[in-house]
């Protein structure tokens, strides 16, 4: 990055959030999720390939569909696979003392523009550069994913991914064994000297995963269906020194500050390089949150973060609410519209990630 970008990049960091609610949204209620005994699954075969451009295609009825109860808790169950290659399925049940079926979608409108995909108009992301950036909060919470994608670091032994860099949907990719997460380490830390720095891109240290967790919803697809589930837990062998982001339940995107989300990933037109992007949110569905953030192969599984409101510390932060996935063709009345999608964290979704993290049902409640 160039100083006159670096320097745009501070301002606007600095500068954000631009715009806040004067009334703070209420928090999500989040039901529990009960996990049953896990049930030992044959081998996988590992005979898939990591898909870094993942794209599907959707209409009004996807786009509006609803889900029944049974089938959602069915989805809400989840494979683990360990390091020495066995598996196991949990099943779960949902317990919920009140209805939560998460944020109403907007309703869907129909804008009169045409896009690129992937890079729409100019260029606007950032090369993030220097030990400065790249050790700093938030940037220093995205880690590399050795098949190829982007993770975010949920707890001090927890990455949160996208599913499909880990699973096709019918069975583990050819790397998901083996499979390493990357922390970037500037070549400064590694004892070259600085002024020898300026061309040199950062170092990876790599630490291999001890288990791997996937939903139900997402191995059973189709895809354009199982795309709200494109999400995966990795869990390290050995815990980190980073801070890491916490998760928070997606709110209505009136309610992030300036409307906007943000995230890192690795690109891979941008090799060696962290690359940061912000925009508006366009839509939202129950499930998906639509948008025009650039973006290349390489970024899915970056977390979406956005600035909402902390009732316990009573200030904005920074909260993962959302997984980058890809890309989502969209027919709503004969018309064809293009976006870059993300997961939302929804508040069952909040619930099953948190007890992968935690492994206590107790403690998965929103903040």
């Amino acid at each position: 990055m160039t100083p006159s970008g670096s320097s745009l990049l501070t301002h606007l960091l600095l500068q954000l959030p631009l715009t806040f609610s004067l009334l703070h949204p209420p928090p999500a209620h989040v039901p529990t999720l009960v996990p049953h005994a896990p049930t030992p699954l044959a081998r996988s075969r590992f005979s898939a390939y990591a898909q870094l451009d993942f794209t599907t295609h959707c209409n009004a009825s996807c786009f509006h569909r609803g889900e029944q109860e049974e089938q959602l808790t069915e989805k809400l169950a989840f494979e683990t696979l360990y390091a020495d290659g066995s598996r196991t399925l949990t099943t779960v049940d949902v317990e919920d003392d009140a209805e939560s079926g998460g944020a109403e979608p907007s309703p869907w409108r129909v804008k009169p523009r045409r896009v690129r995909r992937q890079i729409y108009g100019a260029d606007g992301r950032f090369n993030i550069q220097g030990d400065n950036f790249l050790l700093d909060y938030p940037f220093s919470t995205a880690v590399r994913i050795s098949t190829g994608c982007t993770g975010v670091l949920v707890s001090q032994r927890h990455v949160l991914t996208a599913a499909h860099c880990v699973h096709d949907g019918k069975d583990y990719v050819n790397g998901a064994r083996r499979l390493r997460v990357g922390f970037l380490i500037p070549p400064s830390i590694n004892g070259t000297k600085t002024h020898f720095t300026s061309a040199k891109k950062p170092l990876v240290h790599w630490v291999r995963v001890r288990r791997t967790r996937v939903p139900k919803g997402w191995i059973q697809g189709p895809q354009e269906v199982s795309m709200e589930f494109d999400y995966a837990l990795l869990e390290l062998r050995w815990p980190h020194r980073r801070p890491f982001m916490r998760l928070s339940v997606a709110p209505s995107s009136d309610d992030l500050a300036g409307h906007r989300i943000h995230f890192s990933g690795f690109d891979s037109d941008r090799p060696g390089q962290l690359v940061y992007r912000f925009c508006p949110v366009e839509e939202e569905s129950n499930d998906l949150i639509y948008q025009h953030c650039d973006a290349r192969p390489g970024a899915s599984g970056s977390g979406v973060y956005g600035r909402v409101w902390d009732n316990n510390l009573e200030r904005w932060e920074r909260k993962v609410i959302g997984i980058f996935s890809g890309h989502q063709w969209l027919e709503i009345d004969g018309e064809n519209r293009d976006y870059n999608v993300a997961v939302r964290i929804t508040p069952l979704k909040f619930a099953q990630i948190c007890y992968w993290v935690h492994g206590n049902r107790l403690d998965c409640v929103q903040d």
